[in-house]
């Protein structure tokens, strides 16, 4: 009986090691993400902007990453216009968030970053088809890299950049849509 006692003691030991080592070892994956969120962001809308805030009390440090695509026209506002205005609207939230650009595969920009969580924006339904196939094609690309999706604040459901530049153009009131840094720039940029 007394050999039998040893025997559980030595296995109960080992155990907890292995669940210590096994807890040590997927929090080391996880120690300290930098949360990517990445988009276009022509413009920045107040939708994106919960978002922003949001990841920020989730995560330590948020990269704002604005897309370009060289190959395609600059859309309404240059990338360094786009970086300036979020900068701007976000700045209450000090050097916790990084505004920067990309062009490029996001996974590849990512894996430059190292450890990270790309963030993900969903209003409705309808968006969960397209970043369910966008995350997908991700995690084929590079399975270290992982997907975390924030819900968009029911306030902010219809809101997108591309709505917001269509009424902007046409002379729509969207200042209740888009931080005033954007605001003032739509203004600027459509000679309102």
């Amino acid at each position: 009986m007394a050999a039998k006692k040893k025997t559980t003691g030595k296995k109960k030991a080992g155990a907890s090691k292995r669940r210590q080592s096994s807890r040590k070892a997927s929090t080391a994956t996880l120690a300290d993400p930098v949360a990517i969120y990445a988009g276009s962001f022509d413009p920045l809308t107040n939708g994106h902007v919960d978002l922003i805030r949001r990841a920020a009390r989730v995560f330590s440090r948020v990269t704002v990453a604005v897309a370009h695509n060289p190959n395609k026209g600059s859309g309404m506002f240059t990338p360094d216009e786009r970086c300036a205005m979020i900068a701007a609207s976000v700045a209450e939230l000090g050097d916790r968030v990084v505004v920067d650009k990309f062009s490029g595969l996001l996974v590849d920009y990512a894996k430059g970053i190292g450890d990270c969580v790309l963030v993900r924006g969903l209003r409705a339904v309808s968006d969960f088809e397209a970043e369910f196939q966008m995350t997908s094609m991700n995690r084929h690309l590079a399975k270290e890299i992982e997907t975390v999706f924030l819900m968009a604040g029911e306030q902010h459901f219809y809101t997108s950049s591309s709505l917001v530049r269509e009424v902007a153009t046409f002379g729509g009131d969207v200042s209740a849509l888009v931080p005033p840094p954007v605001h003032r720039s739509l203004k600027k940029k459509l000679k309102l």
